[in-house]
């Protein structure tokens, strides 16, 4: 009787889920769902578990309902805070053991910042060459400013040291992929490197949507764009939050919130929407306006909304943002004034391998100026040293995520 109850579940199941061919294609992605978890201490593998089996439920449930999940994370409260009297040094096989499980079921991992804010430690950089080593699926941060103590000096000293470090000691420089400078980021974005965790545990959705902008740019022109766009991303998004509510209530994860940013892809162009929207090329007149008016339509949106939820401009995760590069269109200091009016700050950005560390502290304390400037301005610097390398190089990567280009002069 029991095995019959079951085949007949599995079979009303089957016939209530569309048919491949009944499926509605989606033009965008979901690049990430984000499990954020508490840990009790570096042998809490129990809690790690718990959110792998989660998260996998979670995929089959919206691929069930016909959307492309592209990666699952974990995130977990800073690093710092769980250490519970152990070093770095002793942390480092417990670290190990998070990535294997991570490694496992392809799962990306975030520790969230190394250390306490504003605080120096002068092994950290050495320490972060060892787990980048001894680790593949490891993200991490330090937060360079917040609103209770402004500009983190020693953070700023001690991020610096750690981009030079993971330069000179990875393959191309590509160990900084998973590092990052964070500045006013709050708790529960599902983005990595800057992700982490606070309180009971929850999951958020992050998306890959610069399609959806570039189909919208192309019907628009600039009295119709930021209309046309919001009434699209919510006709797209919301499904998302009815399926992610559900997941919540049936399983005791708290829901979040999805982060609006219009993440990049290798083939959804951020830079490729906006030039929809301005007919230029990226970094010629109105590409400000373009980036504006992109982050008032996602930050306003009728969804529950965390992380970012701003402009990525990745140079080296978007082809046309990295053509742009390579032709010399937009500078460093462009982009970053492109972030005051969107965010998400200076994301993958290939600078010479020979960059000193004080220019790298000045463009830090420049990130961490600027996310202060505006309140609760989320921003983040990840830095692209690439070692023997110089301003206008063509530099090649291994790492499937990102594409070719050229170095970017900083001075």
């Amino acid at each position: 009787m029991l095995l019959r109850n079951v085949i007949l579940t599995l079979l009303i199941i089957v016939a209530i889920l569309p048919t491949k061919s009944q499926r509605t294609v989606h033009n965008f992605n979901i690049r990430t769902i984000t499990a954020g978890i508490t840990l009790s201490d570096l042998n809490d593998t129990t809690s790690v578990l718990e959110a792998v089996e989660f998260l996998k439920s979670a995929r089959e449930i919206y691929s069930g309902a016909g959307y492309t999940v592209q990666t699952i994370r974990i995130s977990t409260q800073h690093l710092h805070q769980y250490l519970n009297g152990k070093t770095f040094v002793e942390a480092i096989p417990y670290l190990k053991k998070f990535d294997e499980i991570a490694k496992k079921d392809d799962i990306m991992f975030s520790v969230g910042n190394l250390l306490p804010l504003n605080t120096y430690n002068p092994d950290i950089a050495d320490w972060v060459v060892q787990l980048i080593k001894e680790t593949d699926n490891l993200s991490f941060s330090l937060s360079i400013s917040s609103p209770e103590l402004g500009i983190h000096n020693q953070s700023i000293r001690a991020a610096a040291k750690i981009a030079m470090a993971v330069s000179k000691n990875s393959k191309g420089g590509e160990g900084n992929f998973r590092f990052t400078a964070s500045a006013n980021c709050p708790p529960g974005s599902p983005f990595f490197p800057a992700a982490f965790h606070q309180g009971p545990k929850s999951f958020a959705l992050g998306t890959e949507s610069p399609n959806i902008l570039r189909e919208v740019f192309q019907k628009s022109d600039w009295n119709t764009a930021t209309g046309n766009l919001k009434k699209q991303l919510e006709q797209k998004f919301q499904p998302l939050e009815k399926l992610a509510i559900d997941l919540s209530e049936s399983s005791g994860w708290q829901y979040d919130g999805i982060d609006t940013s219009p993440a990049p892809g290798l083939d959804a162009s951020i830079g490729g929407a906006i030039e929809e929207l301005t007919g230029q090329p990226f970094g010629g007149a109105s590409t400000l306006s373009a980036c504006a008016l992109i982050t008032g339509v996602i930050k306003n949106l009728d969804l529950k909304t965390c992380g970012y939820s701003g402009l990525m401009l990745p140079v080296i995760e978007d082809k046309v943002l990295a053509k742009r590069a390579e032709e010399k269109r937009f500078t460093v200091q462009e982009l970053l004034l492109f972030s005051s009016v969107s965010g998400t700050g200076l994301d993958v950005v290939p600078i010479p391998g020979n960059t000193s560390q004080e220019m790298l502290e000045r463009i830090y304390t420049d990130v961490a100026s600027l996310s202060l400037k505006y309140t609760g301005k989320a921003l983040s610097a990840r830095l692209f040293l690439i070692p023997g390398k110089n301003a206008g190089d063509r530099v090649e990567f291994e790492n499937p995520f990102l594409t070719s280009s050229t170095v970017m002069d900083i001075e």
